[in-house]
């Protein structure tokens, strides 16, 4: 039997040695904010580099800490990980939000997937002309009572959970988009009383009444400051 030599292949991990958890972003919602969330209902403390100047960011580029050239950047475990939903799985899997077996698994990301397309739709709204706004708010408002609620709805009639008889990443991140919404549209769960019963429940588990306490590391809504922010760093035009 012949042996193949092959040329030794080196994969760059991107270890760090640290134990702490650190979350490096912008000082706002973004992306990022489903990770605080979950960190936060996994009881898991973390600390957070917040981008102020183009020159941090260009400095993660030439240490070669983002992959892809984005944040968000998340230290864990010894890892530097980026692309949020590696990160929210990897989260979810290590804290027991991941359900019980492959099949919730998958059912759990299909919901997830959903509320981040619904998230983001309210996520861009910052960044937008005035008009744009208008435009927009009207398309979530309809998308979300039309495409998303009545799936969530249907999901939890006669059930706790989305998924199985556990706590789930998809729970959480259902809790954050419905919270989200409320703030652009205060009755738009009125329609939804299985959603809404569901969100007072979430409400009021302990690690989630403690993160939408003032002086948590919830962020609140994106300011002028923040969109400012995100556009100097990444050299975007407006």
């Amino acid at each position: 039997m012949h042996r193949l030599h092959c040329p030794p292949f080196t994969v760059n991990y991107n270890f760090t040695m640290s134990g702490k958890v650190v979350l490096t972003y912008f000082n706002g919602r973004g992306k990022m904010e489903s990770i605080r969330w979950l960190l936060a209902v996994a009881g898991v403390e973390f600390e957070e580099v917040n981008l102020t100047k183009r020159e941090e960011y260009l400095k993660l580029l030439s240490d070669g800490e983002l992959m892809y050239e984005q944040v968000p950047l998340v230290e864990i475990d010894g890892m530097k990980l980026v692309q949020t939903k590696a990160i929210l799985s990897y989260i979810a899997a290590k804290y027991h939000l991941y359900g019980k077996d492959l099949k919730e698994r998958v059912m759990i990301d299909m919901y997830a997937e959903g509320l981040r397309d619904l998230m983001e739709m309210i996520m861009v709204l910052p960044f937008l002309s005035p008009d744009a706004k208008k435009t927009k708010l009207d398309e979530i408002k309809s998308k979300a009572t039309s495409r998303y609620l009545p799936v969530f709805e249907k999901a939890l009639a006669g059930s706790q959970y989305l998924v199985g008889n556990q706590l789930s990443c998809a729970d959480v991140h259902l809790v954050e988009a419905t919270l989200m919404l409320e703030e652009k549209f205060p009755t738009i769960l009125s329609e939804f009383p299985a959603l809404k019963a569901f969100q007072a429940r979430m409400k009021s588990l302990p690690a989630i009444d403690k993160f939408l306490q003032p002086g948590s590391k919830r962020k609140p809504q994106p300011d002028d400051v923040y969109t400012k922010t995100v556009f100097e760093v990444l050299n975007l035009k407006i």
